[in-house]
């Protein structure tokens, strides 16, 4: 399953970025090329420049439901889409790029990447329960704890 590191190596130029996130966009992305690192870079790539919360998160809804489609994967209540955790990382990458501006959109991806790429648990600091296989969580957002 190609990690962070390959990720990075991949997304090299706008080329390559734009070519990602069109395989995401269309299905034609591997599924085990649709790892978190995945999921961080597409987010970052739709949240830049600068993108309202809910906007964000919308379009990550409706990719990530697609793209699902598209490869096979059930969005179910217990698997699939997460609309808590879709909201967490939208929220993270935002303020990320708040935090650290760059000056183009394959810059902003990068350093998405580089940040939250191996932090696939970073929720579990924020939720006093287990949000990935809560299928209420999965449903409907529920807000990480202050």
């Amino acid at each position: 399953m190609p990690g962070t590191q390959d990720l990075l190596q991949q997304l090299t130029d706008d080329a390559a970025l734009e070519a990602f996130l069109g395989a995401w966009r269309t299905g034609t992305l591997p599924k085990p090329a649709w790892t978190h690192a995945a999921h961080i870079a597409v987010c970052a790539a739709e949240a830049w420049p600068a993108v309202p919360l809910e906007a964000l998160a919308a379009r990550m809804k409706a990719g990530i439901l697609a793209y699902n489609t598209a490869v096979g994967t059930a969005n179910t209540p217990m698997s699939g889409y997460h609309e808590t955790l879709t909201w967490f990382w939208c929220e993270r990458v935002l303020a990320h790029q708040a935090a650290h501006p760059e000056a183009s959109r394959l810059a902003a991806v990068r350093s998405a990447i580089s940040a939250f790429g191996e932090a696939r648990s970073l929720h579990t600091g924020f939720y006093d329960f287990d949000v990935v296989r809560d299928p209420a969580a999965r449903a409907v957002r529920v807000p990480p704890r202050a």
